[in-house]
């Protein structure tokens, strides 16, 4: 019979990635006797440390339960970025809330989103509050409309949001939640991009109130600012590209980008699979190219660089050395 143990209380997840990093200094091998010491003052520093440390070892004895001859060539080909990103993915499962976890893996809830686009599709949405909504390419949301506030959330892809002004009586915050975290609308206008690892936020008017899932951190962005944030932080604020809301009209543009950065941009409204070779993949290209029509845009790209487009059938295709 297997016994449930109830969870462990919570742990800052910030003390978790410490103790990870720790925990990947003294298996590396390269540990000094220093080290050693301020390790144990870190742990005696704070009960928290503690117990970080103690939810650390105990994710590495996991390893100890895969086979032995798998286990060791796995941990070992890993470098030291590689066993710190392994046991930060472990404790930070841990320290995530439940439903946060479910829905970073629940693909299927994309599929049944209340409002989806194809791939290569773009839609324009009205909400009955106002609210105007771009769905770009490969998207998916769901609405979750209340009394006590307006929720968007953001299961995959890209959007464009003009808040409306609410007809409710009682007044409702606009709301965007991803699975890194939340952005309340302070009567703007703006964009938000979901990656697997990541979400990112320009505001072109008004202003935006960012919340990572599992800090007690939030920032207020401005119009003309943009940022990126995971669950766990904030990266620094930048200013808003021209190019932020150009897919919107059907246009990418790229300055001084790579060409394997650009066709993976591309490949994002291709029915199929569009690939770039990496000996050609770190090519600069500049220029605006057609989203809607992805044909137009190899073909100027095989005129302005040394490649040559390489495909089989009209979905699979290959950038390559000319």
């Amino acid at each position: 019979m297997t016994v449930l143990h109830s969870p462990e209380p919570d742990i800052d997840p910030a003390i978790l990635l410490e103790a990870a990093d720790w925990l990947v200094l003294l298996q590396s091998g390269e540990a000094t006797e220093r080290d050693r010491m301020a390790l144990a003052h870190w742990r005696e520093r704070n009960p928290a440390h503690e117990a970080a440390w103690r939810r650390a070892e105990n994710m590495l004895s996991t390893f100890d339960q895969v086979p032995p001859k798998l286990g060791h060539d796995t941990f070992s080909h890993l470098g030291n970025p590689g066993r710190r990103q392994m046991l930060r993915l472990g404790l930070l499962a841990l320290a995530m809330p439940a439903a946060w976890i479910t829905w970073r893996h629940s693909p299927w809830q994309e599929w049944v989103a209340d409002l989806r686009t194809a791939t290569g599709e773009q839609k324009l949405i009205d909400l009955n509050d106002g609210t105007h909504l771009v769905l770009n390419t490969t998207s998916a949301a769901n609405v979750a409309f209340t009394t006590a506030e307006r929720r968007l959330i953001l299961l995959a892809g890209e959007i464009l949001v003009t808040t409306g002004r609410d007809p409710s009586p009682v007044s409702r915050p606009f709301i965007v939640q991803t699975a890194h975290g939340s952005l309340r609308a302070l009567g703007t206008r703006f964009t938000v991009r979901h990656f697997d690892d990541r979400t990112q936020v320009a505001v072109l008017e008004g202003a935006v109130e960012v919340h990572p899932a599992v800090s007690i951190q939030t920032t207020v962005l401005r119009a003309g600012e943009q940022m990126t944030f995971t669950g766990l932080d904030m990266q620094p604020v930048r200013p808003v590209e021209a190019s932020t809301t150009l897919w919107e009209h059907g246009m990418l543009l790229a300055r001084d980008m790579h060409l394997g950065e650009l066709i993976a941009e591309l490949n994002r409204y291709h029915r199929g699979v569009l690939r770039c070779d990496p000996s050609v993949a770190s090519l600069a290209i500049s220029g605006a190219f057609p989203v809607t029509d992805i044909p137009a845009s190899l073909a100027l790209l095989e005129t302005t660089l040394p490649i040559r487009i390489s495909s089989t059938t009209s979905w699979w295709i290959t950038v390559q050395a000319r």
